[in-house]
């Protein structure tokens, strides 16, 4: 059965995917005492990006902003993979946000609203969280944008 904050999703019409393998050496989410960090989570979609290339040239800032929602759900993935139920987040702390952007594109706080409206539409309050949106040249398999989050937990 699903709780509140998957309930939530599904009133979006969404839901939370399974967990993106890792690229490398690293887990997708450790948790850490009551926080629980995620890897970076790329916009994968069933095994693969549906779009590649940098904002403001091969990729438009409102897809990209569609993209950001799509690592915001991979995130999410991530941290229940390691708390097994979302109702157990208390706060989404930080979301830090990677853009691959064109040299002229400065709309990386718009592109990060995607993953940061999500949070808010699922968490309510508890979702309101401290950001950083940061323009890069390029991003591991060409990937648009990268998402990774850090949430409070409720204590065992």
């Amino acid at each position: 059965m699903s709780g509140v904050v998957e309930a939530a999703l599904a009133e979006l019409g969404l839901t939370v995917p399974q967990v993106v393998p890792p690229l490398a050496a690293y887990q997708p989410a450790v948790r850490s005492g009551v926080y629980v960090y995620t890897a970076g989570q790329l916009p994968m979609v069933e095994g693969k990006l549906p779009v590649t290339g940098k904002v403001g040239a091969e990729v438009t800032p409102e897809e990209a902003k569609d993209l950001a929602r799509v690592c915001a759900l991979n995130a999410l993935a991530a941290v229940k993979s390691v708390i097994g139920d979302l109702d157990r987040v208390e706060r989404v702390v930080k979301v830090v946000g990677f853009v691959a952007s064109a040299s002229d594109f400065t709309g990386q706080p718009a592109v990060l609203n995607g993953a940061s409206e999500l949070f808010g539409q699922v968490f309510g309050d508890k979702g309101v969280h401290a950001r950083s949106a940061v323009g890069v040249a390029v991003l591991p398999l060409d990937a648009p944008v990268e998402i990774e989050i850090q949430v409070e937990v409720a204590a065992d």
